[in-house]
C-alpha cells in the first residue's frame, strides 16, 4: 500500500509540482511574478531534475514509462533535463532578464519534445503515459504560462513612468 502511494506520487510528480506551483503562487498574492517564480522553481526546475535523474539512473524504467526502448541517448537527454532543472531552480532568485533566458530555453526544448511525442503518437501509436496524456499537456501548457507571465511583467514595467 505504501509502495503504491509512492509509485503514484512519483509517476504524477510533474503534475503535482505544477499544481503546487500554482497553489503557492496564488497563496503568495497571485501576481504574474509569483506564478513565474514558482513555475520555474517547481514545475520546470524540480521536475526536470527529477526527470533527468530518472533517465540517467533508471533508464529502463524511464524508457518503459515513455513507451520507448532503452537508448544511449537517454543519458544525454537526462543531462539536458538536469541542466534545465538546475538553471530553472537558480532562476527563482534571479532577475527577470535571467528568467527570460530560462523561459526561452524551456520553450525551444519543450516545442522539440512536443513534436517528438506527437510524432510517436502518430507514427507508432505510442499512447504510453510518459508520451501522451497529462505529461504532454503540461509540456504544451508550461511554456505558454511562462511566456504569458513574462509578457505581463514586461508590459507592467514598460508602463511605469520614468
Amino acid at each position: 500500500m505504501v509502495s503504491d502511494a509512492i509509485r503514484l506520487a512519483l509517476t504524477n510528480l510533474p503534475s503535482l509540482l505544477f499544481f503546487a506551483a500554482l497553489l503557492i503562487a496564488t497563496l503568495r498574492g497571485g501576481s504574474a511574478r509569483a506564478y513565474l517564480d514558482w513555475l520555474l522553481l517547481l514545475s520546470i526546475g524540480v521536475t526536470n531534475v527529477w526527470a533527468g535523474l530518472y533517465h540517467v539512473f533508471a533508464p529502463e524504467t524511464a524508457a518503459a514509462f515513455i513507451g520507448w526502448q532503452v537508448s544511449p541517448f537517454q543519458f544525454e537527454v537526462g543531462i539536458a533535463d538536469i541542466a534545465l532543472g538546475v538553471i530553472a531552480i537558480v532562476a527563482f532568485w534571479q532577475t527577470l532578464a535571467f528568467k527570460a533566458a530560462v523561459i526561452l530555453f524551456t520553450t525551444v526544448y519543450y516545442v522539440g519534445l512536443v513534436i517528438g511525442h506527437i510524432h510517436q503518437i502518430v507514427s507508432a501509436g505510442n499512447w504510453a503515459a510518459g508520451n501522451a496524456g497529462a505529461l504532454l499537456l503540461l509540456t504544451v501548457l508550461q511554456p505558454i504560462l511562462l511566456i504569458a507571465c513574462y509578457w505581463i511583467l514586461t508590459r507592467r514595467q514598460a508602463a511605469r513612468p520614468l
